[in-house]
C-alpha cells in the first residue's frame, strides 16, 4: 500500500540542522547575525529550516516569515519584509508593534503595511528609504529584547533590489544580541549576472555571517526518504534507480515515487515535476494552470473569481491537489505551491493564448476589488498581470501607478524596470500622456530621479539626456535647469569631468532673485570651494544667502553656511568654520532636518581633527553616528562622519579601531567620493605599516596609479600625498620627487593643516632622500615648497607642528606631536632629529631619542619605521635587546663586518657608522683575529659560513 508523497521522517541533514542550532546559540552572545542557506530547487532547503523554526519555538524563540516570488522582480518591493511585518501584526497588534518604535516611526511602517497609517511625508524623500531600513533594524533589535527571534527569509534569488539592500544593511548592522536572519536561496539559478551574485560576495566579506551548503541526500538517505513516503523499506533495485534518476534531490524522489509502484520514469525533471499533477483529474488540473498564473501564492477569493467556480467547485477541484501535496493552505485562506518548481511547471505548461487570457482574468479581477490581493500589492500586481496579458494600454497605466507606489515604499530601484516599462510601450499607446497625466519628458525625469535615489548613475545619466533632448531651455528653463544640475550630480559621483560647467549652464537658466537660483548655487559653491576657488564661491554664497533669508528658506540658508564655512576650512580659519557651522546645527534642529544635522556635525569633525582636539572629535563621532542612525543618513552623512571618525583615530594612533571603522563603513556601499576619502585613510595606515600590496590595490581603485586627473584641491593633494609615500617605501625617491614637482605646480593649495602644511612635511623627507641623486631638481623643489608655504596660513597647534617638521626643526617638532598625542608623527621626528644629531657627532643624543621612538613605532606595529630606527640605532652603537650578541664579535663589531661583507672601504663604514676611519681600522683587525683569518674576503666568507649576520 502506497504511503503519503512526502517523508514523515526527517531524513539526514542532522549536520546542517546542528549548524543552525549553533548559529542561533552563537546569535544569542551577539556574534552571529545571518545564515545564508544555499542549495538546489527541491534539495529540502524549506524543510530545512521548517524542521529548524521548530526547534526554535520549542526553544522559545520567536520566528517570523518571510518569502520572496518570482514576481518580485518585477517591482514588488520588500516582498518578505512585508510578509514577516503582516505577520508580526495578527500576532501583535498594530499598536504594540508601534511601541517597539520610536515615537512616530511607525508612519514609516505605513508604506508596506496600511495598518500603521499614513506614511510620512517629510519631504526628505532622499532618507526615506534608509529610514525605513533603520525601523526594521530597529524593530528587530527590540523584538530581541525579551527573547530570541529568528527571522526567516526564503528564495532571496528571487528578492527585489530593495529587499536584496535591506538584506545586506540588516545583516551589516545587526550587532544586538538574539537575533539570527536565515536566508534561504537557490544556487543553481545563479548564473553570472545574477544579481544576488555580488550581495552574496559582500556578504562572505561581512562578520558574523555565515555560508551554508545543503548537499543533496546519499545513497542511503534517499532509501530512508523512501521507506518514510512508502510505509515499508524499499527494494535495493528500487533504491539504485530513484537514486540513480533523482541524483539524491528530494523533490525528485517524491515525484518518481508518484509514478506507482512500477516507477515507470519519465525522461525528464519537467515531466518528473509534472508527474503529480497529471495524475489529478483534469478539473484540478485546469484549476492549477489558472493558479500557477497568478504566482506561487494565491488567494482562495481571488481564484474562484479568476476560474469563475463557486466556492464549494472550487474546493472540490482543489482538494485532491491538495491530497496529493502539490498545493498547500497557507494562512488567509490562501493556496501555496508546495514547491516553486511545481508552480514553474505548470505555468511553462500554458499555450500562448491561454497564457494572455489567465493574465487578463486575474487583472480584471484585481482592477474589480484590490482586496484580492494582500495591502499594498494590487499595483504591482496589475502591472505584472496585464502585461503578461498584452494589452499595452492597461500595462502601461498599471506600470505608472506601480512605480508611483514604489517611490512612496522608497523603493526607488523597482521604479525604475517599471519606468522604462511605460517608455517602452508609450509608442504602443496613442494617447498615453493622457492616460496617466504625463508627458513622455515627465517620464524620463521620473525614471532619472529613481534612478539617482537608488544609485544607478548610468541609467539615470541615459534618461536625463534623454529628457534634455526633448526641452526647450526657452519654453522651460527652470526644468532644464534642474536636469542639468542632476547631470552635475552624476557626473559628480562618477568622478567624471565638467561637473562645474553643467553647473553654472543650469545658473544661465535660472532667474537671479530666485530659489531656483540659490538651489543651484548650493552645489556650485560647494563644488568651487572644493576645487580652491574659495573667493568665487564666497561671492555666489552672499548673494545667495542675501536671497534665501529675503525669501525665507531656512533649509537653503543652511547650505550655504555649511558651504561658506568649508571655504573657512580649507583657508585654515578653523574656529570661524565650527561658529559657522554650530549656526547651521541650529537651523537644521529647528526645521528637523537630518540631513542638515549631520552634514554639519560631520563637517565640524574634520574642523576639530585640523585643530588638534580629537578627543571632541571622537565625542562628536560617536555621537553623530547615533543621529545620523536616528535620521536614517547612515548611507549619506552618517559614512561621512565615520571617515572623519577614522581620521581621528588614525592621527592619534589608534590603528587598529580606524581600520575597523573604514572597513564597516565601506560595507555599507558609500558613494564614491566617500569611499575613495575611506580608502585614503587605509592606505595612510596600509603606508605607515609597510602593506605594500594594500597600498598598491587602493592607489589603483582611485585612479593615483593611472594618473586620473582630479580638480578638487583635497583630491590633488591627499593623492600626491600617497602616491610619494608609496614610492619612497619601494626605495624611489626619484620617482616621489617627480610626484613633489606636479603637486606643487597645481594653481592651488590649502591652508588646512592636514592638506597642504602635511604634504610639505614629507616634501621635506622626499628632497632629502633625493638630493645625493638629484640635487638641481631637489633646490628646484625646496625652493617651490618655500614659496608655497609663504603663501598659507598658519593656524592652530597641527598646523604649525608641520611647519616645524617642514623646517627642520624635528626636536620642537617631537615634542608638538607629542603635546597632540600623534605618536607616529612624534615617532618620525625623533628619528629625524636623532639623524641630525648623529651627522654632528652627538651619538649619545641620537640614542637617546631613538630610544624614545622605537616603543612609539613598536606600539603602532609601523615596520618600514621601526626598520628605520633600528638600523640608525645600530648605526650609532645603540644595543639592541632582542638581538643576540655574537660568541665571537660584540655588537659593533657585527656591525663593522656587515658592511665589510657589503665591499665598504673603511671610509665609507666610517660615515655610515658615524665613527672615524682609524677607529673601523681597530674593528677590522678585531674582527680578523677573532675569526683566524688574514684578509676581508675570509672575513665575508666566515661571516656567512657561521651565520654570524643571520642573528
Amino acid at each position: 500500500m502506497r504511503g503519503r508523497t512526502v517523508s514523515p521522517v526527517f531524513v539526514g541533514r542532522e549536520e546542517e540542522l546542528e549548524a543552525l542550532s549553533e548559529s542561533l546559540d552563537e546569535a544569542r552572545k551577539g556574534q552571529v547575525t545571518a545564515v545564508l542557506l544555499g542549495g538546489e530547487a527541491g534539495v529540502g532547503k524549506t524543510r530545512l529550516v521548517q524542521r529548524f523554526a521548530e526547534r526554535c519555538v520549542e526553544g522559545g524563540a520567536h520566528v517570523l516569515f518571510g518569502g520572496c516570488v518570482e514576481l518580485s522582480t518585477e517591482g514588488l518591493a520588500y516582498a518578505p519584509f512585508t510578509a514577516a511585518l503582516r505577520q508580526l501584526v495578527r500576532e501583535q497588534g498594530p499598536a504594540a508593534v508601534a511601541a517597539l518604535l520610536p515615537e512616530g516611526a511607525e508612519r514609516d511602517l505605513a508604506r508596506l503595511l496600511p495598518e500603521f497609517g499614513e506614511p510620512s511625508g517629510d519631504g526628505e524623500t532622499d532618507t526615506g528609504r534608509a529610514r525605513l531600513f533603520e525601523q526594521f533594524l530597529t524593530l528587530l533589535e527590540r523584538l530581541a529584547d525579551t527573547r530570541p527571534t529568528v527571522l526567516v527569509i526564503e528564495d532571496i534569488h528571487w528578492a527585489d533590489r530593495s529587499s536584496r539592500d535591506l538584506i545586506a544593511f540588516l545583516s551589516r548592522n545587526l550587532h544586538a544580541p538574539q537575533v539570527l536572519i536565515v536566508m534561504t536561496y537557490r544556487s543553481d539559478d545563479l548564473h553570472r549576472q545574477h544579481p544576488l551574485r555580488p550581495v552574496l560576495a559582500e556578504l562572505g566579506r561581512v562578520g558574523g555571517v555565515h555560508r551554508l551548503d545543503l548537499p543533496r541526500l546519499s545513497r542511503d538517505e534517499v532509501a530512508e526518504q523512501m521507506a518514510g513516503i512508502l510505509g515499508e523499506v524499499p527494494q535495493y533495485a528500487k533504491v539504485e534507480k530513484v537514486y540513480e534518476r533523482s541524483e539524491g534531490i528530494p523533490l525528485f524522489v517524491e515525484a518518481m515515487l508518484e509514478g506507482g509502484e512500477d516507477c515507470s520514469f519519465p525522461e525528464s525533471m519537467q515531466d518528473l515535476i509534472l508527474n503529480s499533477v497529471e495524475r489529478l483529474p483534469e478539473e484540478t488540473q485546469r484549476v492549477l494552470r489558472v493558479a500557477a498564473a497568478g504566482g506561487i501564492r494565491v488567494s482562495h477569493a481571488l481564484l474562484a473569481a479568476v476560474s469563475g467556480l463557486s466556492d464549494v467547485e472550487l474546493e472540490t477541484a482543489l482538494r485532491p491537489a491538495i491530497a496529493g501535496n502539490v498545493l498547500q493552505i497557507a494562512d488567509s485562506r490562501a493556496y501555496v505551491f508546495r514547491h516553486s518548481l511545481i508552480r514553474e511547471a505548470v505555468h511553462d505548461e500554458l499555450l500562448p493564448g491561454e497564457h494572455q487570457r489567465l493574465h487578463a482574468r486575474f487583472a480584471e479581477e484585481i482592477s474589480k476589488n484590490r482586496l484580492l490581493v494582500p495591502p499594498g500589492r494590487a499595483s504591482v500586481e496589475l502591472a505584472h498581470h496585464w502585461y503578461g496579458a498584452r494589452n499595452d494600454h492597461w500595462a502601461l497605466i498599471s506600470a505608472w501607478e506601480a512605480a508611483q507606489k514604489s517611490f512612496k515604499a522608497f523603493a526607488y530601484t523597482e521604479a525604475v524596470p517599471l519606468l522604462e516599462r511605460v517608455l517602452m510601450l508609450w509608442d504602443r499607446v496613442p494617447d498615453a500622456a493622457e492616460l496617466i497625466e504625463a508627458d513622455h519628458t515627465t517620464v524620463l525625469e521620473r525614471a532619472s530621479e529613481a534612478a539617482n535615489a537608488g544609485g544607478d548613475v548610468d541609467k539615470g545619466m541615459k534618461f536625463v539626456k534623454a529628457a534634455l533632448a526633448e526641452l526647450d531651455e526657452t519654453r522651460e528653463p527652470e526644468r532644464v535647469a534642474q536636469l542639468i544640475v542632476r547631470r552635475a550630480a552624476f557626473k559628480s559621483s562618477k568622478d567624471h569631468p565638467g561637473v562645474i560647467e553643467d553647473l553654472y549652464e543650469a545658473l544661465r537658466l535660472v532667474p537671479e532673485n530666485s530659489l531656483d537660483h540659490a538651489e543651484v548655487v548650493t552645489p556650485l559653491s560647494r563644488r568651487l570651494m572644493l576645487k580652491g576657488e574659495i573667493a568665487e564661491a564666497g561671492r555666489l554664497i552672499a548673494e545667495a544667502l542675501r536671497r534665501v533669508r529675503e525669501l525665507g528658506d531656512r533649509c537653503l540658508e543652511a547650505d550655504l553656511l555649511m558651504n561658506l564655512a568649508l571655504g573657512h576650512s580649507l583657508g585654515g580659519e578653523l574656529e570661524s568654520a565650527i561658529v559657522i557651522n554650530e549656526q547651521a546645527l541650529e537651523i537644521g534642529r529647528k526645521e528637523g532636518s537630518g540631513r542638515l544635522i549631520t552634514r554639519a556635525i560631520g563637517n565640524n569633525i574634520d574642523a576639530l581633527i585640523d585643530m588638534g582636539r580629537e578627543d571632541e572629535a571622537l565625542r562628536m563621532s560617536e555621537d553623530g553616528w547615533k543621529i545620523a542612525k536616528k535620521y536614517g543618513r547612515l548611507r549619506g552623512s552618517g559614512l561621512f562622519i565615520k571617515n572623519n571618525w577614522a581620521e581621528a583615530l588614525e592621527s592619534i594612533g589608534r590603528w587598529d579601531e580606524a581600520v575597523e571603522i573604514v572597513e564597516g563603513a565601506l560595507g555599507h556601499g558609500p558613494a564614491l567620493r566617500t569611499r575613495h576619502a575611506l580608502l585614503r585613510v587605509r592606505a595612510d595606515i596600509a603606508l605607515a605599516r609597510g602593506e605594500l600590496q594594500l597600498v598598491e590595490g587602493i592607489l589603483g581603485e582611485i585612479g593615483v596609479l593611472k594618473g586620473r586627473p582630479k580638480d578638487l584641491v583635497q583630491d590633488v593633494i591627499s593623492n600626491a600625498r600617497l602616491l610619494i609615500g608609496w614610492h619612497l617605501l619601494r626605495g624611489e625617491p626619484g620617482a616621489a620627487l617627480a610626484v613633489a614637482e606636479q603637486v606643487l605646480a597645481h594653481p592651488r593649495q590649502s591652508s588646512k593643516a592636514m592638506l597642504s602644511w602635511r604634504l610639505l612635511s614629507l616634501l621635506r623627507t622626499v628632497c632629502d632622500a633625493a638630493e645625493p641623486a638629484e640635487p638641481e631638481r631637489t633646490a628646484a623643489v625646496r625652493e617651490h615648497a618655500a614659496g608655497v608655504a609663504a603663501e598659507l596660513s598658519l593656524i592652530g597647534p597641527v598646523a604649525e607642528a608641520y611647519r616645524l617638521s617642514y623646517s627642520g626643526d624635528f626636536d620642537a617638532a617631537a615634542a608638538a606631536w607629542e603635546r597632540l598625542r600623534r605618536p607616529h608623527n612624534q615617532a618620525k621626528a625623533l628619528l629625524r632629529a636623532a639623524t641630525a644629531a648623529a651627522r654632528s657627532g652627538d651619538r649619545e643624543g641620537a640614542a637617546a631619542r631613538l630610544r624614545v621612538a622605537l616603543p612609539l613605532a613598536q606600539a603602532l606595529r609601523a615596520t618600514p619605521l621601526i626598520d628605520e630606527i633600528e638600523a640608525l640605532s645600530r648605526r650609532v652603537g645603540l644595543g639592541q635587546p632582542a638581538q643576540e650578541p655574537s660568541e665571537l664579535l660584540t655588537p659593533r663589531e657585527l656591525e663593522v663586518l656587515r658592511l665589510v661583507t657589503q665591499g665598504r672601504t673603511n671610509r665609507d663604514i666610517a660615515a655610515e657608522l658615524f665613527i672615524s676611519a682609524k677607529t673601523v681600522s681597530v674593528h677590522v683587525s678585531n674582527i680578523l683575529a677573532k675569526l683566524g683569518v688574514t684578509t676581508r674576503g675570509e672575513a665575508a666568507a666566515a661571516a656567512h659560513r657561521l651565520s654570524l649576520l643571520s642573528r
